[in-house]
């Protein structure tokens, strides 16, 4: 999330408990936001880092995604961590260590910690307002949790405290299908170094289905989707100065079938030029910003992907409808 420069340091976050979170910020300097931009906007295909998506309303409005009828993920996974919680609870320990890449609403989450009982959970997000909205809820409904909140971007190596316990790595709601496929499967090499030696990982994966499917959950009826992808435009407003006008720029998303993704972008309604500071940046109608890739994976793709980068793919559970999988992987 974007602002002053700051190195990781621990802070308190005292909540209506007797608990305090234990805080750290993960070096977040505002030019790397700003770097991004231009250089996005630069390409040839104009592009723009999801990661940027979550300030507060971007959390806020990603939130309010999940509830819409056509967006099948959350419910199916949230069904899928139900119906298997004895044998998830089984495969990752309890008293393990939990650490989250995106906390979000932690719904899923709760459940997991409830059965659990972590010695010590690790919440990591480039969200601020979304970490301390979750962290303040679970700290009000755990009181006897040990957790520590890292504002950092999860992409890169993560500071973490030493580790009190076996190591489990839990990153749900398929954001690992917003990586190219290089990059998860970087992604999962560097989580295998943090979890260690006897660690593991729980991961949550969209399945590749039928089109009409995935193009309703990228475009529900409501708009709540074309507005987060916009808000990524008032954001750079509001903290670059730059100078979108939202009205001249529509949300669109596709499945791109060739490279099994749906692709977000935003599309210039006519010839315009966009001020960011000194520089200038020249649009043609139909041109686009490409925000962001989903990736969906079979299950024997993505267990490609995990062998690959270190884990021994061990389980795979799936919601009654083959629309969702949570993947259960060894540090091999």
């Amino acid at each position: 999330m974007a602002g002053k420069q700051r190195r990781a340091r621990p802070e308190q976050l005292k909540s209506r408990t007797a608990l305090a979170v234990r805080w750290r910020f993960e070096d977040l300097p505002e030019t790397h936001f700003l770097d991004d931009v231009l250089a996005g906007l630069s390409r040839p295909q104009k592009a723009l880092a999801p990661k940027y998506f979550y300030d507060a309303k971007g959390s806020a409005l990603f939130e309010a995604i999940c509830r819409q009828p056509e967006y099948y993920p959350t419910r199916a996974e949230l069904a899928l961590t139900r119906a298997h919680l004895a044998d998830i609870t089984r495969f990752a320990g309890r008293g393990c260590e939990l650490i989250e890449f995106g906390s979000g609403a932690s719904v899923k989450t709760r459940l997991l910690i409830r059965r659990l009982r972590p010695a010590h959970y690790v919440a990591i997000d480039i969200s601020q307002a979304a970490l301390r909205r979750a962290a303040a809820r679970l700290a009000r409904e755990f009181p006897w949790l040990q957790m520590t909140a890292v504002v950092g971007d999860f992409s890169r190596p993560v500071d973490l405290p030493r580790a009190l316990a076996r190591r489990v790595a839990y990153f749900p709601g398929s954001t690992i299908g917003n990586l190219l496929p290089q990059e998860a499967e970087g992604f999962l090499h560097m989580t295998r170094g943090l979890v260690g030696r006897g660690g593991a990982m729980l991961v949550g994966v969209d399945l590749k289905k039928d089109a009409n499917v995935l193009h309703a959950a990228y475009n529900d009826a409501r708009g709540v989707t074309a507005a987060f992808n916009r808000n990524l435009l008032a954001r750079i407003n509001a903290e670059l100065g730059g100078n979108f006008d939202l009205r001249r720029f529509r949300h669109y998303a596709f499945y791109n079938a060739s490279r099994g993704r749906i692709e977000m972008h935003l599309v210039s309604l006519e010839r315009q030029r966009v001020a960011l500071g000194r520089h200038r940046f020249d649009f043609d109608a139909g041109e686009t910003i490409h925000t962001e890739n989903s990736h969906k994976y079979s299950v024997q793709e993505f267990q490609a992907f995990a062998r690959d980068a270190g884990f021994a793919p061990r389980k795979a559970w799936l919601d009654r409808r083959g629309l969702f999988a949570l993947h259960g992987l060894r540090a091999a």
